[in-house]
């Protein structure tokens, strides 16, 4: 059965351009039109990290707040802490960080919450059926009201070759400890005889796994290790290396398994996905000279999540694989089958352009 997907182009980059689609499509589709007065509705959406410029624009969310507060429900935006090291590890930094993008209260109508506490270790503890999750910890409000609006800015990434509104769930809406989960199967192995001895993965290592060798070389002690990924962002000389074969599949379907637990726990659940300033990596790193890899497409929305992965990721390759191309990963599509395999929707859309 084919989901709808909703489109509304956006070729002009400028906000003031953004916005009337977004208050457009918003109309048409009138997505809010069954919350009821007093309804905490939980607005998700990642700022990326310090130097990033490219994320969604508190503008555009503000715009979605106010859609939602003229059926006086009550929104709030949220993320949680991440693994590795910035300004996002802790809950002070990283509101101090929303307040600095511009996402305080008085600019964007709503508060915004870090929903696994101050170090990220808030939650609840939940086990899985599954052969590739066993236990997950989930920030406490989840299972406590039936409504989630995930806002999702489209880019590549290095793991999971593709970043969308699956992954803002998966990693966005967990406790640290089940981000490490969904990550520990990929550990990262030095090649010597590439590397120049440089420090840059020492330094950014988050749990200290990584040392300089006897011989003067970068060595991972693979216990520490969590698998973040991020000193494969730091190494400029193509001398760490994954098993992209065996260890991605898993971490593709642990994403899957991990977003598919999450969304059974709403009732009510809309996604959009905003497919413009597509950069080369992900918002957690990228800068304000970030490489762009795709024209921009518009902003896509829907009631079904693989549907609209799906349709975005159909649009962004119409000519050639971008995901694939800038990261050499395509394990997002094991993501979306894997998730297909699970229930959480349908691979086949209809796209409707408002």
């Amino acid at each position: 059965m084919k989901s709808d997907v909703y489109l509304i182009k956006t070729t002009n980059g400028d906000i003031k351009s953004r916005s009337i689609a977004l208050l457009k499509l918003l109309r048409e589709i009138n997505p809010f039109i069954d919350y009821k007065k007093d309804d905490f509705i939980p607005v998700k959406l990642t700022l990326g990290d310090t130097k990033c410029t490219n994320h969604l624009s508190p503008e555009l969310v503000k715009h979605v707040v106010c859609e939602i507060k003229k059926l006086n429900a009550k929104p709030f935006l949220f993320d949680t802490n991440v693994i590795y090291s910035g300004s996002r590890t802790n809950a002070v930094d990283h509101l101090t960080l929303a307040q600095n993008k511009g996402f305080a209260h008085s600019r964007v109508g709503a508060p915004f919450i870090i929903a696994d506490g101050i170090f990220g270790q808030d939650g609840k503890e939940y086990a899985l059926d599954s052969e590739y999750v066993k236990n997950i910890k989930l920030p406490s409000f989840i299972g406590m009201t039936d409504n989630l609006v995930v806002l999702s800015h489209i880019t590549c990434h290095i793991l999971a070759g593709y970043a969308g509104a699956i992954k803002n769930i998966a990693m966005g809406m967990s406790s640290r400890a089940t981000k490490q989960v969904q990550h520990s199967s990929l550990k990262p192995h030095i090649v010597e005889e590439k590397c120049t001895s440089c420090g840059l993965c020492i330094d950014i290592c988050p749990v200290k796994a990584i040392s300089f060798s006897k011989n003067n070389k970068a060595f991972i002690d693979k216990v520490l290790c969590l698998g973040c990924g991020e000193c494969l962002c730091a190494c400029k000389f193509n001398s760490i290396f994954i098993n992209w074969g065996e260890d991605h599949d898993v971490f593709a379907k642990r994403i899957a398994e991990v977003a598919e637990f999450i969304l059974s726990k709403f009732k009510n659940k809309f996604f959009m996905n905003f497919a413009f300033d597509i950069t080369k990596e992900c918002d957690c790193i990228s800068t304000k000279n970030e490489k762009i890899v795709s024209a921009d497409i518009g902003i896509l929305a829907s009631k079904d999540i693989l549907a609209l992965e799906k349709a975005t990721i159909d649009l962004i390759n119409k000519e050639k694989d971008i995901f694939f191309e800038a990261t050499s990963e395509g394990s997002y599509k094991k993501t979306l089958e894997h998730a297909a395999t699970k229930g959480m929707g349908s691979l086949n859309y209809n796209l409707i352009e408002i």
